[in-house]
């Protein structure tokens, strides 16, 4: 065949390519929806992280989605620090306080017991707990009622302590407490005054209410109430914590829009440089990271704090593990 002929039957079929091509009323539309792209996980508290604190909540495994854990920057206060903090959304979550007016268990029995989501050391004790414990509604133990400059001699005081409580009617607020030999407890707004010889009752140090509360923790002093730092080492008789020297602290706190805050800071040079933080640097640490209402819990060697059974500093007691405590704190 020539190639004019070629040339021209190729262009005959022209027509049929076309008409081919343009036939796709019998395809049948597309099944699938098109893939979404992938978005990044909303944080949670982002004003906590631009203070300079990372959530490291994968670390730990599965955490529900209403707590959150956070690491500190390097230095908190001005001081080379290792803190941890776990926040919780009470909207959703649950706050407990485990223990008995006697006996002691590390942090980790309570953790193996409970399954608690967190698990943070909570008040002072000797053999049994010397601060509040209150649960479902009623007093487990007493914040301690008088301490004295001499058991045998005298002088006796008579401090209300600090307590951090979830109240009947669903709000979170820090006090101060004192349980009378009539087995009242009232709650106040203001401290003794400091080596108050006088015996707190429901018209002294101030005002009394009879606390009605869901779930308390003792410890002291309050850091924070009602977002003011206060800080009453000296009022609530605390020599024994070392307020003013970097120690090893754990706290407990509540924002405006109801998220609790746990916290613990290593210290006592369990890392090289890492000493800890005073009474006063956690205050400002609490207030910093949102808190409105705030007590400082027992601290040194006791200061421990779990996520999903897991711990977050390295403890400091002298045995090289948890020390046992009479309470914990529990976030789940």
């Amino acid at each position: 065949m020539s190639t004019k002929k070629k040339m021209l039957w190729l262009l005959s079929l022209l027509p049929f390519f076309i008409a081919c091509g343009d036939d796709n009323t019998d395809i049948p539309d597309w099944p699938w929806a098109e893939p979404e792209t992938p978005t990044e996980p909303v944080e949670a508290n982002p004003g906590i992280v631009n203070l300079g604190w990372t959530n490291v909540k994968s670390t730990y495994g599965t955490l529900p989605e209403h707590i959150n854990v956070y690491k500190s920057p390097e230095t908190l206060e001005g001081k080379k620090a290792i803190a941890y903090i776990a926040v919780g959304d009470m909207s959703k979550a649950a706050f407990g306080v485990l223990g008995e007016k006697t006996g002691l268990k590390k942090p980790k029995e309570f953790y193996e017991e409970n399954n608690s989501t967190i698990v943070i050391n909570g008040g002072f004790f000797y053999e049994g707990s010397l601060s509040l414990i209150w649960r479902n509604g009623e007093m487990v133990c007493k914040n301690n009622d008088v301490t004295a400059e001499d058991w045998t001699n005298g002088p006796f005081w008579y401090p209300v302590l600090a307590a951090f409580c979830e109240m009947n009617d669903g709000s979170f607020k820090s006090m101060w407490t004192y349980t009378t030999l009539s087995n009242v407890t009232y709650w106040y707004s203001e401290p003794s005054p400091v080596k108050s010889e006088t015996t707190p009752n429901e018209n002294f140090p101030s005002t009394g209410t009879v606390l009605n509360a869901k779930t308390g923790i003792g410890g002291g002093p309050v850091l924070l109430l009602d977002g003011n730092i206060k800080n009453t080492y000296e009022e609530e008789i605390l020599s024994d914590i070392g307020a003013t020297v970097n120690r090893p602290r754990s706290a407990i706190g509540i924002t405006n829009d109801k998220k609790m805050i746990l916290f613990v800071c290593e210290g006592d040079g369990m890392t090289t440089g890492v000493a800890g933080m005073t009474t006063e640097n956690v205050a400002n640490i609490m207030k910093t990271l949102g808190c409105t209402d705030a007590i400082n819990l027992d601290g040194g060697g006791s200061s421990c704090m779990l996520v999903n059974g897991q711990e977050t500093i390295k403890t400091s007691d002298s045995s090289g593990d948890e020390r046992s405590v009479a309470s914990v704190v529990t976030l789940k």
